[in-house]
């Protein structure tokens, strides 16, 4: 059997999607194995948000070159969607798929059979503009799936590639993603984490709206635990709020993108909200599940970012009633409109700034977890024995461990909350 590897970068989106296409290869004489052993064939789903990801991307190849000089490599998704010519021109990449090629990844492997490795001519590349949706989710993991909902954006901010890497924003209707739900409601996975680029934009292109496929996702049957991934603060209504709260489905977690704490960053960066908004968010979701964990997505950076503008962004986010931050450094990314803005952070700035943030950030999260003190929360134990131990979180999304035990592995219990180790985790 040809052995096959896959490596995913970025978001939970690519990683619903590598499971979906691995999938494919389960039988035809194919052999999944790690990205670390030798393999015939490696596959890399590429990510495009900053240029550490391209970065990491072009480390893979030559690693997978190195552990088999003679094995074929793919590299499909964002990376490859972007700059299809610069990673053709990397040595040993065999197949360059973009966004809607890359689900054929198995017919262009198949076509690679009878062909010699080196020979620059052969190199199969396929990039097409992402039209289509095409539905997925994972299945590596035991416990949790990762959904794939929607695909693309609309929104165009002034420092992101993904419309140009995913697309419009698009979506199947609600009947046919309530299909592909059924499926991941009749294996053993206790947990669905609905994910996409937009998915507060999801079913706008057939009348349909993301609260009324919530509504019809919580009927189904097998899916004890729904999580949901990042929802624009401008698509996340008082309607989705209070379904959550009402739900014993749906987790009280919720992933907000703020990127600034600053009017005038939001406004420059093309966001559709302002910092008031923002903050009404958080308190209706604090009024309703004052126990929720409510984590924000910040750019540090930015080029019309001055010493002023960030300092107005830390007072606001310190202030807010949140729980931890997703800290991203601004990365320039070719035709996007800051790229084309006057000013500039140095680099060296923008890692003391990125600093300051994550140290605000684990702040507000120690502070989140010892509030949590003392209550009792049902935790699903995942399957990784991390030294010793087992890790699982709790409706809120805080960590638990507890020593390894492999009958509770998928399984939900329930835990008073007492003691915080030294990592700053609840042991139980």
């Amino acid at each position: 059997m040809k052995k096959i590897a896959f490596q995913t970068l970025g978001c939970k989106l690519n990683f619903s999607e590598t499971s979906s296409i691995s999938r494919l290869f389960g039988k035809d004489g194919f052999e999944q194995v790690s990205f670390s052993d030798p393999a015939d064939i490696y596959v890399i789903n590429s990510c495009s948000v900053t240029h550490n990801a391209e970065k990491r991307c072009k480390t893979l190849i030559k690693q997978a070159m190195k552990k088999n000089p003679d094995a074929h490599v793919a590299v499909i998704g964002c990376f490859s969607q972007l700059n299809p010519e610069e990673i053709r021109a990397i040595p040993g990449v065999d197949i360059v798929l973009g966004n809607s090629d890359k689900f054929n990844l198995f017919e262009h492997i198949k076509n690679l059979e009878g062909r010699s490795k080196g020979n620059r001519k052969n190199i199969d590349v396929a990039v097409q503009e992402p039209e289509s949706f095409v539905p997925g989710f994972s299945m590596d993991d035991r416990t949790r799936s990762f959904f794939k909902i929607q695909d693309g954006c609309d929104y165009f901010c002034s420092y992101c590639t993904i419309p140009m890497a995913r697309g419009r924003s698009r979506s199947n209707t609600i009947a046919q993603t309530i299909e592909t739900a059924t499926q991941i409601a009749q294996t053993n996975m206790k947990e669905v984490v609905l994910s996409g680029v937009n998915i507060g934009d999801f079913g706008r292109e057939h009348g349909e709206d993301f609260l009324g496929f919530l509504k019809e996702l919580i009927k189904l049957e097998g899916l004890e635990r729904i999580r949901i991934s990042s929802v624009e603060p401008d698509l996340l209504t008082d309607d989705i709020i209070e379904l959550v709260a009402s739900s014993s489905q749906l987790m009280p977690h919720f992933h907000i993108p703020l990127q600034a704490g600053s009017d005038k960053l939001l406004k420059d960066m093309g966001r559709r909200y302002d910092t008031g908004l923002f903050a009404s968010r958080v308190n209706k979701i604090k009024s309703l599940m004052p126990d929720a964990c409510i984590a924000a997505d910040l750019i540090v950076g930015f080029p019309t970012e001055t010493e002023e503008l960030f300092r107005e962004s830390y007072e606001f986010i310190r202030k807010l009633d949140i729980s931890y931050v997703h800290v991203f450094t601004y990365s320039e990314r070719e035709n996007t409109r800051a790229l084309k803005m006057d000013n500039s952070v140095h680099p060296s700035e923008r890692a003391r700034r990125s600093k300051i943030m994550q140290q605000l950030s684990s702040h507000k999260k120690q502070v989140f977890y010892k509030e949590n003190k003392g209550m009792s929360s049902f935790v699903l134990w995942e399957k990784e024995n991390v030294k010793g131990f087992i890790n699982g979180f709790t409706e809120n999304y805080i960590k638990v461990k507890k020593p390894f035990n492999p009958v509770k592995v998928n399984t939900l219990e329930k835990v008073k909350l007492n003691h915080l180790d030294e990592d700053g985790v609840y042991l139980v």
